[in-house]
């Protein structure tokens, strides 16, 4: 289909000569997906669909307690400073954002009245600016009004370089205006094709500017509310025991009627991903378990226990492999692994290539991850219009010792390889994790009939992930030579994910190592097609920005996709709890309930 007959058939939509439905159907069967269908309509200022969640309770309250069970519990409770999804999670039981993405890709408002469109006035047609109008009558925790103010200050608060969060590159360049005290204006320094990051999905949640205002800048961090929210949420706050124990009670006041039905919440940290998938599926002693990174045979012995189900939830996560750029071991101006260094055997594309082929993918997928892990040489993989299909992969130990050789790197008594000074000897680090831990093992056979010599890492979850600024072991730091763990895409537009690979998201000691560029790989022509992309209206051609970032990444060899890993969770069988591949897991946890 050329681009002028996907106009055509978006402007037939918009017209009402071609329904919405039909229009998806036949996106699918051009090998695109159901929400990549949805943004094309909504950048093009269709109104989108509906959504319905389902929710049967008549009254609020009256349900118990929900037992959620994250086996990487939270750290801290601001979600502007939360590095990894645990703390998202336990953020988002409390704040929400202005609107949330569905399973489909439709923006679902829950702070915002309704979602902006053209015909609403809510979108301007050059992309600089968009419009939002905001719920009345919702209240903080603590009793204070809901206004434009707080939207305001979220946004000059995430984008203020000195607080340091984890969102700047979200809020640096715009602008949000109050434009009433229940309107507001965000403002771009250029055409946006993706206007619904900001104060959306993840990156959006809404801080009370009455408790953050005098902890903007430097004394960020010594905030008390960062581990005792007040929020808007379904669930005020009562207590937290970092990576252990956070508990909630229902709120009284929630801004929607009904809900939440349970009348309090505990989120349990602690222990890992198979104790927690076997005390939802075989004890039912919790609700709900996050992140089931374990072994699908291991999953489907336990659903056999009768008490609940896997749910199995599309979206764009990779479990991938990342070499360093940098070098890890010694200090440039002060710091190991300085953007200015390279690693010095990484350096050599050939050892990359060599890297790439020792990766046994398939085996991982079959023996390992099944249906939760589909083996992948992508690093974007959803939504598919996104996916390259130029990307192959191969598992093939001899062309790796080929390609070693031909590059002068050879083998030494000790049977490693080496080249100059410098040995083919790495240190391998992931999170304590039983698939990882196999992952792992699977790799290092691999590289030892190839005269790679790994040193095997695993670092307790809730420090690997927990972004401590002192502790060396996190992933953020990456002083190791191979790192490997799990990305997550929560939303139906790349843009967010691939920003990851941009230079100006380098994760330094200067930041704090709060940027999202870990690996501190870098590119011009991949900066290049990201700002690009930034700009590009027309959906087809951003799509084609996209896909060559994804080769780009790629053909360098620093990056390794392992699987693609769709979203694993379980959840008894009574518990109606609407997942999405494109948001938090508790994106919609208002309408979670049990059946009767």
């Amino acid at each position: 289909m050329q681009e002028r007959e996907l106009r055509d058939l978006i402007e037939d939509v918009r017209e009402g000569r071609l329904p919405r439905r039909r229009f998806v159907q036949q996106m699918l069967g051009l090998g695109l997906t159901a929400p990549m269908a949805g943004m094309m309509l909504m950048h093009a200022g269709v109104a989108q669909a509906q959504t319905a969640l389902p929710y049967k309770p008549t009254k609020r309250g009256g349900g118990g307690t929900l037992k959620l069970l994250w086996w990487q519990g939270p750290v801290h409770l601001n979600p502007h400073f939360a590095a990894g999804t645990k703390e998202q999670e336990g953020s988002r039981i409390f704040y929400e954002p202005l609107a949330a993405w569905d399973p489909d890709g439709n923006l679902v408002p829950v702070l915002a009245e309704s979602i902006p469109t053209r015909d609403n006035g809510g979108l301007s047609a050059d992309g600089r600016s968009v419009v939002w109008k905001l719920k009345k009558g919702v209240t903080w925790h603590d009793g204070k009004p809901f206004t434009a103010d707080d939207v305001v200050f979220t946004a000059q608060y995430a984008g203020d370089p000195a607080t340091a969060t984890v969102t700047v590159g979200t809020y640096r360049d715009l602008k949000v205006e109050k434009v009433d005290s229940h309107t507001v204006r965000v403002v771009f320094a250029k055409p946006t094709p993706f206007w619904a990051e900001p104060l959306v999905g993840t990156v959006g949640m809404i801080l009370p500017k009455h408790l953050f205002a005098d902890f903007i800048g430097a004394k960020s961090r010594d905030n008390p509310a960062n581990i005792k929210p007040v929020g808007t949420g379904p669930y005020k706050f009562l207590d937290f025991k970092p990576g252990d124990m956070l508990r909630g009670e229902a709120n009284a006041a929630y801004h929607q009627p009904n809900r939440p039905y349970f009348d309090a919440i505990e989120m349990k940290g602690g222990g890992d991903a198979s104790s927690a998938a076997r005390a939802v599926l075989q004890t039912g002693e919790y609700d709900f378990a996050w992140n089931l990174q374990v072994e699908d045979e291991i999953l489907k012995r336990l659903e056999n226990g009768g008490k609940g189900k896997v749910n199995i939830v599309s979206g764009g996560n990779i479990e991938f492999i990342q070499l360093n750029y940098t070098d890890p071991w010694n200090e440039v101006e002060g710091e190991r692994g300085h953007a200015s260094s390279r690693h010095p055997a990484f350096s050599d594309k050939a050892v990359r290539q060599a890297m790439g082929l020792l990766v046994d993918r398939q085996g991982v997928q079959d023996f390992i991850y099944g249906r939760t892990g589909v083996a992948t040489a992508n690093f974007l993989n959803n939504p598919e219009k996104f996916r390259s299909p130029n990307m192959k992969f191969e598992f093939n130990v001899d062309k790796a010792n080929q390609i070693l050789e031909a590059a002068g790197w050879k083998k030494g008594s000790d049977g490693i390889r080496a080249k100059g000074n410098v040995k083919l000897k790495f240190v391998y680090q992931t999170s304590v994790n039983q698939p990882r831990q196999k992952t792992q093992a699977i790799i290092k056979d691999a590289c030892s009939k190839a005269g790679i010599d790994l040193e095997r890492k695993s670092v307790t979850a809730s420090v690997f992930f927990g972004g401590d600024f002192a502790n060396p072991d996190t992933y953020q730091k990456f002083w190791s030579d191979m790192q490997m763990y799990t990305t997550t895409m929560t939303q139906p537009d790349p843009q967010v994910f691939m920003e990851q690979y941009c230079t100006w998201e380098l994760a330094q000691k200067a930041n704090r190592w709060r940027r999202r560029n870990i690996r501190r790989w870098q590119s011009a022509d991949y900066d290049a097609a990201h700002k690009a992309a930034q700009v590009e209206l027309e959906p087809v051609k951003r799509a084609a920005l996209f896909i060559r970032m994804n080769y780009l990444v790629c053909s360098d060899g620093y990056i390794i996709p392992v699987v693609f890993r769709p979203r694993a969770s379980a959840a008894t069988h009574k518990l109606s709890a609407p997942l999405s591949g494109f948001d938090n897991d508790l994106w919609a946890l208002a309408h979670w309930f049990k059946e009767a």
